[in-house]
C-alpha cells in the first residue's frame, strides 16, 4: 500500500511492517499503546515509556546519533521518525536503504493526523481513533485561564519556548498566555525575564531537567511570579500521552 507522511513524502508498504524501529520516544509510546510492542524491534536511548521497553529491544542510538550497523543488523521494515527531533543527514541516509516514515507536528490536529497515519500504516486503525476520541475528549471541559507564562526549556543559556511550537498551543490549552512572540526556542538574558515579569514561570522537567535547587534562583530573579516545575512530557509529547495532559493541566 502507498502512504504519504506529513512531510509529503510518499511511501510504499508491501505488507503491514513487522519490524518497526521508533526514532521518537512520544511515537514509541504510541506504538506500544496501539499493541504493536511485539512488532518494535528497535528504539532510542530516550524511549521511556514503558520502563521495561529499553530492557527487551535493541537501542539504536539517541534521536539525533543513530548506530547504523546496529538499524541494519535488525533488518527494520518501517522506522519511523520526527522532523524536529531526528537529525535530517542520518534520517536520509536510512531512508535509502528503508521503508521511513516522518511526522511534523505544530498542533492538535497534527497530532490526531499523525496517531491516524500510524494507525493505517500498522493496520490498528481501530484504536488509534480510540485514543484520539480520548483526547478530544479530554479537552472537552475548558480549562480556567491561570495567567501570563515564559517556559523554560534549557538552563544556561536560558532557552525558552515561543511561537510556532507544540509546546505554544499546548500552554494556550493549559490556560496560560505565552509571553514569547518571538518563533521557535530563542534563547534570553536574565534581564528578558525580569522585563517580562510573566505570573508564571515554568520549568520544564525536560529536555533539561529543572529540579528543586533551581527554584530558588528563579524566585529571587523574579518575586512577583510563581514559579512552577512543570511535567514537560505533559506539554510536548504528542501521541498518546496527551490522553493524560488535560486533567493535568487542570491540577497545575
Amino acid at each position: 500500500m502507498y502512504f504519504t507522511d506529513q512531510l509529503h513524502r510518499n511511501l510504499f508498504l508491501s505488507k503491514p511492517p513487522e519490524r518497526i524501529i521508533s526514532l521518537v520516544p512520544s511515537q514509541t509510546e504510541l506504538l506500544v499503546d496501539l499493541g504493536l510492542e511485539e512488532r518494535i524491534v528497535g528504539v532510542t536511548k530516550f524511549c521511556i515509556h514503558p520502563k521495561h521497553l529499553r530492557e527487551s529491544k535493541t537501542i539504536v542510538g539517541g534521536t539525533k546519533n543513530y548506530r547504523f550497523e546496529v538499524i541494519d543488523s535488525l533488518k527494520p521494515d518501517l522506522i519511523i521518525g520526527n522532523k524536529e527531533e531526528n537529525d535530517r543527514e542520518g534520517i536520509e541516509q536510512l531512508a535509502e536503504k528503508y521503508p521511513f516514515w516522518m511526522s511534523d507536528i505544530f498542533s492538535l490536529e497534527d497530532n490526531y493526523e499523525m496517531i491516524r497515519q500510524v494507525g493505517m500504516l500498522t493496520q490498528r486503525e481501530n484504536q488509534s481513533q480510540e485514543i484520539i476520541h480520548k483526547i478530544k475528549s479530554s479537552f472537552e471541559q475548558p480549562i480556567p485561564k491561570k495567567g501570563s507564562c515564559v517556559y523554560l526549556i534549557w538552563n544556561e543559556p536560558i532557552m525558552v519556548a515561543g511561537e510556532n511550537t507544540f509546546i505554544n498551543v499546548m500552554l494556550e490549552k493549559a490556560g496560560f498566555e505565552n509571553m514569547i512572540d518571538k518563533p521557535r526556542y530563542p534563547v534570553l538574558e536574565k534581564e528578558d525575564l525580569k522585563r517580562l515579569n510573566p505570573d508564571f514561570l515554568l520549568l520544564s522537567s525536560e529536555p533539561f531537567p529543572f529540579k528543586e535547587k533551581h527554584l530558588d534562583f528563579f524566585r529571587a530573579l523574579l518575586p512577583n511570579s510563581q514559579i512552577k516545575l512543570v511535567d514537560g512530557e505533559l506539554f510536548s509529547w504528542y501521541g498518546s500521552r496527551l490522553v493524560h495532559s488535560a486533567d493535568y493541566f487542570r491540577r497545575l
